[in-house]
């Protein structure tokens, strides 16, 4: 159960509604919307203490007793595998006087002792001990606030919302693609944690579209082809469904990209090519790691899957990235790229990390530079939002979708 309460911010909701009211259809958002500590707090209000996160693959707690902390805008979160190998998620708050408990970012603990007063709790987040506490005293009441958690083909996913939206379909979304590659059974090969001084939605907006990617990403536009219109690359697309089958692999595609009115989170599943002769996202075109999941070989394609607003998934037949962007204020935002692949490979005989690596993390500094650019031109008091291109239209449907989140009390 979840018992972290959405804040009151310090915004002028008449203002911000007035905002969202005067944008004109098809065109981007206005600088307030990018830099506004209001409409931040909005933001982490309607946005991240509403929807499912994507916080980590389980692998990275393979053990009872492991733990590693997470930031989401002020809120740290302990990650922890109990004794039963359950998965938890606890805000790192003592319920005494509100000092951290856990001190470490990650490790291996069956106790965490709050370091200001002794309060002692399980890594379950129960409270075990309170020194010299009246006999009336309830420790039962006085675990660790924990938030819900769920695991689904591998990955870990949290919610601060009271009543959490329905993650069901999700589950079954995840089954019916990441699961098809094995995600379950995969293991995290790498991480990387990149730090924008841009607000969270332009890092997000950049992310959601390929518009840019022929001018800003030459090597990623090498080998694929969604740095291409649609309708130009639907020959290469149906090509790749056809290798996909042949292979017996069935990868279910679906948008339900939709706002949370009906208690429902957003997810879109959708495939596309590589070029012909490509068989993976790397500097040769070729498999960087043993194939995965129901794949013996590759089909040519990529799956990705766009889920809940800050959480994105990219499934190649070889390993997999998971895309995390977390907030750090009006102007600043995390992106944490993670890699993974088959449980049982092993580095510098299955795969050479530098090579698994390389083309996201070109592809990333790219991002960086251009979403700083940004950052900074939309700053000025004189930028005014032009049109969405028609390539953006995943953007577009990311900015209607955001606007209507935060309208929602």
């Amino acid at each position: 159960m979840s018992v972290v309460p959405l804040q009151q911010g310090t915004s002028q909701p008449d203002e911000i509604d007035r905002l969202v009211a005067e944008r004109r259809p098809g065109y981007g958002l206005v600088r307030a919307f990018y830099h506004d500590p209001a409409i931040y707090q909005r933001d982490m209000e309607r946005v991240f203490f509403r929807h499912w996160h994507c916080i980590a693959h389980e692998s990275i707690i393979p053990n009872p007793g492991d733990f590693e902390l997470f930031n989401l805008g002020d809120e740290a979160v302990i990650l922890t595998r109990a004794a039963d190998g359950a998965v938890h998620a606890m805000l790192n708050v003592c319920r005494h006087r509100g000092a951290e408990v856990c001190t470490k970012q990650k490790g291996n603990a069956k106790m965490f002792v709050c370091p200001y007063h002794a309060w002692t709790y399980s890594n379950d987040g129960s409270l075990r001990a309170a020194r010299l506490m009246p006999k009336d005293f309830d420790r039962a009441e006085h675990g660790l606030k924990k938030l819900n958690v769920r695991v689904a083909s591998g990955l870990v996913f949290v919610s601060f919302a009271e009543k959490p939206l329905d993650f069901d379909p999700i589950e079954q979304a995840l089954r019916a693609s990441a699961g098809q590659y094995g995600w379950g059974e995969a293991k995290v090969a790498h991480r990387k944690m990149y730090s924008f001084e841009a607000n969270w939605k332009l890092a997000v907006e950049n992310y959601v579209e390929c518009y840019h990617c022929g001018p800003a990403h030459p090597e990623y536009s090498q080998t694929h082809a969604l740095e291409k219109p649609k309708e130009m690359i639907a020959e290469l697309n149906a090509a790749m469904e056809e290798r996909t089958c042949a292979l017996g692999v069935s990868i279910v595609s679906g948008n339900r990209w939709q706002n949370s009115a009906q208690g429902q989170e957003a997810i879109d599943t959708f495939r596309y090519a590589l070029y012909e002769g490509v068989a993976s996202g790397s500097k040769d075109g070729k498999l960087v790691a043993p194939p995965m999941g129901r794949f013996t070989e590759s089909d040519g394609g990529v799956t990705s899957i766009h889920l809940g607003g800050t959480t994105f998934l990219v499934c190649y037949p070889d390993h997999g990235m998971i895309y995390r962007f977390v907030p750090r204020g009006p102007n600043a935002c995390d992106m944490e790229l993670i890699w993974l692949v088959r449980g049982d490979a092993v580095e510098g005989q299955d795969y050479d990390l530098e090579k698994l690596t390389w083309l996201w993390t070109v592809t990333t500094e790219e991002d960086k530079k251009i979403i700083e650019h940004t950052a900074r031109g939309v700053r000025s008091h004189f930028f005014v939002p032009g049109p969405i291109a028609p390539m953006e239209y995943n953007e577009l449907r990311y900015i209607d979708w955001y606007l209507e989140e935060i309208s929602r009390a």
